[in-house]
């Protein structure tokens, strides 16, 4: 889905919602490699768990769409996966997610490590990004790792790159410095209308959410292959009243590609799906606001992330990352 087709899915035409000219909005993008922090500092903004984070790549799937609105106006965030070499035809889809966003949008902020090492993945981003007209943020992250007088040979070394319009080093981890970012996106806005109601925080379905959030559970618990070849599909998601109060239930089945990952992801005795389930369970209610009944399964799709099919079927369509004319 392009920006024309977001905009009309939230009932709005000709580019602008209700509002006043005395506010700013825009879109925005994070774009960087995989795992240099792009959701966590997302969320961090926002101020509450829209995308989910793990220490492992290739976490954010889909562009993730989150709304900041304060007195200034309101930023529509786009968070996109990582950039990085595709291996399947999921890989192409996530690739193809975050390098469409950057043409489509009023700012766009890369996000880097605080390194003096530009790796083929960077360089690749800034050959895209030479392209770009819009304003260009480069944003160092995880600056709390690092000692103060190491920042600016990694800013020297990026100037040497690309010209950017800002440069602000900031800590999604502990929020140094994201007001500060916050305040220079606004900068680069134009005013006008904005585009969600002021309670709007994301545009994510309720039910992807959570499926999100199961997935994350099981990229944090399991080791370091397995998670890249699972997919979440919530079979069932109903309300209920209880005696003590209102009962989420929700039947949620974790894809995986061979039997013997099964295998693991179940764990002996069921261990590794319960604590799975568990801490899941516990972030979800986080989310709802009351209890969760959650129960889950696993089936084999073999090879599923080749598949054009069932990457659509669980919610991963090449079809929004095509520019439409």
């Amino acid at each position: 889905m392009n920006l024309d087709e977001m905009l009309k899915a939230s009932g709005i035409s000709g580019g602008a919602a209700s509002g006043n000219d005395n506010v700013k909005s825009g879109f925005v993008t994070f774009i960087g490699r995989p795992n240099v922090g792009k959701s966590t500092l997302m969320n961090n903004i926002i101020g509450q768990k829209i995308a989910i984070t793990s220490n492992k790549p290739q976490t954010t799937r889909n562009r993730i769409q989150t709304v900041y609105t304060d007195e200034r106006g309101q930023i529509v965030f786009v968070d996109t996966p990582g950039i990085h070499k595709a291996k399947n035809k999921l890989g192409e889809y996530m690739v193809g997610a975050a390098e469409k966003t950057i043409n489509e949008v009023d700012v766009v902020c890369f996000i880097v490590e605080p390194t003096t090492y530009i790796g083929a993945g960077e360089q690749h981003i800034i050959e895209k990004l030479k392209k770009v007209n819009a304003p260009k943020i480069l944003v160092i992250n995880k600056v709390d790792t690092v000692k103060k007088e190491e920042i600016l040979p990694v800013i020297d070394c990026y100037n040497k790159e690309l010209e950017f319009d800002e440069i602000i080093p900031v800590s999604a981890r502990n929020g140094s410095n994201v007001d500060d970012l916050v305040t220079t996106i606004f900068k680069y806005l134009t005013y006008g209308p904005m585009f969600y109601d002021e309670d709007t925080v994301t545009d994510q379905p309720l039910r992807q959410i959570v499926a999100e959030l199961i997935r994350e559970k099981a990229l944090h618990a399991l080791n370091e292959e397995i998670p890249h070849g699972i997919a979440v599909v919530i079979d069932t998601f109903k309300d209920r009243k209880s005696s003590k109060g209102k009962i989420t239930d929700i039947d949620a089945t974790i894809i995986c590609e061979r039997d013997s990952h099964k295998g693991i992801i179940i764990g002996k005795g069921g261990e590794m799906l319960k604590k799975i389930g568990t801490n899941a369970r516990y972030e979800i209610e986080k989310q709802l606001g009351n209890k969760v009944n959650l129960k889950l399964w696993v089936k084999v799709k073999k090879e599923w992330r080749d598949s054009d099919i069932l990457i659509k079927n669980f919610g991963y369509d090449k079809k929004d990352n095509k520019t439409q004319n």
